[in-house]
Parts: C-alpha cells; structure tokens; sequence
C-alpha cells in the first residue's frame, strides 16, 4: 500500500482479533497507545500513591515502597527519607510493562532538572537546604488557593521563621493521616507526629507535599511585607494580619466560631 515509510514507531495496543490494515491504519495515523497519568502539584506521595491505585496503573503500597527505596534516592542524589517533594508535578505516560521504580525515578529526575536549575542555589544562598526549600515550597502549596497569594504565604512562614515562631500550618497537623481539604479540628491540631507545626518548634523533617515551581519561586522571591498570620475568607483568598488582636478581629469575622483564635494559628 506504499505506507513503509510512513510508519509511526511507538508502542500500540493491538488484539487478535484486528486485520492487518486496521493494524497498519493505526501505525500510519500514529495513534499510539498511551496511559497519560498527571500528577497535581501539591499532592503528597500519598495521595500519588491513591491515584495510581485507583487508575490501575499500581498498587499504592508498592509505589510508596519505590518512593522510599534508598538505592532510588542514592543514585539520584537525594538524601531525604522519601522521595516526598522530589516528584515533578506535570503529566506522565505510563508504559505497559514500566515499573513503580522507574516511574520514581522519572518523576524525581524532572523535579531534580528544576532544582539544579538555579533553584538550589538560590536557595542556599538564603540559608535553605534543598529539604528545606521543598518542605516550606510544599507548605505553601497545600495553604494557598490563588496562586497571587503564595507570596504572601511564603512571606508568612518566613518571617515567622525569622522570630522564633512556630509555623502553626493546618496542612502540616494531617500530613500522613488525611488529606488536606482547607478544615482541621482541635484534635487534628494536638495530634503527636513529627510534621505537626502546632506542636513542633520549628520547620517538618520534610516536605508535605510536591510543589510545583511557582510554589518554590514564591519561597525564594517573596515580598517584604510584614505579615504574621492569615485566615481563610471562605472565597479562596485570605486575610493578612501582622499582629495577633487584627488576626482574631479577622478570624471573628470570617470565621462562624473563632475556635483557636488565640493560638495565633495561621489559618
């Protein structure tokens, strides 16, 4: 049929039951087979994990064992416990016959190609390890809705950093139980774990999540401006105080019950 050299190489997904000019109808379109998988920023290996699981791609234990698995992160320069943070937000093509190992690797690849872009540098530059520009860049993924505000957010955590003040972040007290849905209750925020920034003096041992460039450009390049705390209006946006009786004028009115007012929780 003169097709030979029109031929698209690639992987197809092919039955008996095809005649041969279907099959060869499909290689001349190019219509290749694909299992397009795309991973949003902010989402925890966890929450990866259930996705994967639930499109039948992996099993969820199995991808959690490969984002743990030392021998992965050694050979990719990651001295973190998980890969947690390393895995690059953006869209996949999941192969038949590709395995949970190498698709952490591809994923911890990409997001290492956009640290040791200049995002590394930067970062230690303002005294951040890499752990620790992820961790804060993942931090303020999960609290931000717009993403005008991630700014604003970064600069919270900072300056809160830089005056000894616990971080106090929903997201931080769920991280490993439940995600993160904008709600936590007292209990939540009392829970014991390494990550609870209620409780905890200081930064998580790691990311709660992987953040996507902008998330980490808003750590690096945030605004001087003098803000402490925030509060969610309840429209996506929030409300910016630097001083704890603003806050809980703030938490009054946009909150129904002003709950953990006093805390000086930053949410």
């Amino acid at each position: 049929m003169g097709g030979a050299s029109r031929l698209k190489a690639g992987p197809y997904l092919l039955d008996d039951g095809m005649r041969p000019g279907e099959i060869l109808s499909k290689m001349l379109k190019g219509d290749v087979y694909q299992r397009l998988f795309a991973l949003p920023q902010g989402y925890s290996s966890y929450q990866v994990a259930e996705m994967l699981e639930k499109r039948g791609i992996f099993g969820k234990e199995r991808f959690l064992e490969a984002c743990r698995d030392r021998a992965i992160l050694g050979e990719l320069g990651v001295t973190a416990p998980s890969a947690e943070g390393y895995l690059f937000p953006g869209s996949y093509n999941i192969l038949p016959g590709r395995t949970e190992r190498e698709v952490v690797k591809e994923m911890v690849s990409r997001q290492k190609a956009l640290l040791d872009a200049g995002l590394t540098a930067r970062g230690k530059a303002k005294g951040l390890s890499p752990n620790e520009l992820l961790t804060l860049a993942s931090m303020v993924e999960k609290e931000a809705v717009l993403p005008a505000e991630k700014p604003l957010i970064a600069a919270v955590f900072m300056n809160r950093i830089r005056l000894g003040m616990r971080l106090q972040s929903d997201p931080t007290a769920l991280y490993g139980v439940r995600a993160f849905a904008g709600k936590v209750s007292r209990d939540d925020i009392l829970r014991q774990t390494p990550y609870n920034t209620y409780l905890i003096p200081s930064l998580p041992p790691g990311p709660i999540g992987n953040p996507g460039k902008d998330a980490i450009e808003a750590v690096l390049s945030h605004p001087q401006v003098p803000f402490l705390y925030f509060v969610a209006r309840g429209d996506g946006s929030h409300h910016f105080s630097s001083d704890l009786p603003s806050h809980n004028d703030a938490v009054r009115r946009y909150l129904r019950s002003p709950g953990m007012a006093t805390s000086g929780r930053t949410r």
